[in-house]
């Protein structure tokens, strides 16, 4: 839960230094207006496109992410499920050994 935090902190903290990047450096050009327009609408493309492949790598990594987790569990229910068996069986035997034996 933290690394997702901490990679949307990351993501916001990415967009928002490009934004005032792109925006003072816009400010500061020495351009004309018709030549800003056109260059704030090429860099809002350029971020909207980093945002989405962001978006899709994090979206990625959660399936991968959800998919171990996936595998973990089932193998966990496996070894679970093995055990109980074994506990089974015990308990089994040891009712057996106890109703065979003698009173005393």
């Amino acid at each position: 839960m933290s690394e997702r935090d901490d990679f949307g902190s990351f993501l916001v903290g990415f967009l928002v230094g490009g934004l005032t990047g792109a925006i003072v450096a816009l400010l500061f050009a020495p351009q004309s207006g018709e030549e800003t327009r056109a260059l704030i609408k090429d860099k809002t493309i350029e971020l909207r496109d980093k945002a989405a492949e962001s978006a899709e790598e994090a979206l990625a990594r959660a399936e991968a992410a959800a998919k171990e987790a996936r595998a973990r569990a089932d193998e966990l229910a496996k070894e679970l499920k093995e055990r109980g068996r074994g506990v089974v069986e015990a308990v089994k035997k040891s009712g057996k050994k106890d109703a065979e034996a003698p009173a005393g």
